[in-house]
């Protein structure tokens, strides 16, 4: 039940240490429920959009062995940031380069909050535990 704060958390923390590092992209404001409804939008764009893009891009997806997914996400980190909620891409082709570093990025330091910040306890949902005796 906890994991899904932890991930919103890391979330949050990403995106601010990206919107302080990667050239480009700046906070909006500095309101920390701006912070939160750009990680609302993020997810949604990549719970919701993502999955239909990848849908009808498969088969170009396989020729280039998946990199094709790392254009979308920065395509959708870039639409995000354009919406000026909570931080806010350059435009053009800079704001471009910028999102596909920002959203690997991201992605990379959320991973290691949410690691480092995981509940150990959670490790075992799902496994039945064996008793010693």
């Amino acid at each position: 039940m906890k994991n899904w704060i932890v991930r919103w958390i890391a979330n949050i923390l990403a995106l601010l240490i990206i919107t302080q590092v990667v050239p480009g992209i700046k906070l909006d404001g500095s309101s920390p429920v701006m912070l939160f409804a750009a990680v609302v939008a993020l997810g949604l764009a990549n719970s919701v959009i993502r999955p239909i893009i990848m849908f009808f891009v498969w088969p170009i997806n396989c020729f280039t062995f998946g990199l094709l997914g790392f254009v979308i996400n920065a395509l959708l980190f870039f639409i995000v940031g354009q919406l000026h909620l909570g931080f806010k891409v350059a435009p053009g082709f800079n704001g471009f380069i910028a999102s596909l570093i920002g959203s690997v990025g991201m992605g990379m330091i959320s991973g290691v909050i949410s690691f480092t910040l995981k509940d150990r306890g959670d490790d075992d949902k799902g496994k039945k535990s064996k008793k010693k005796d």
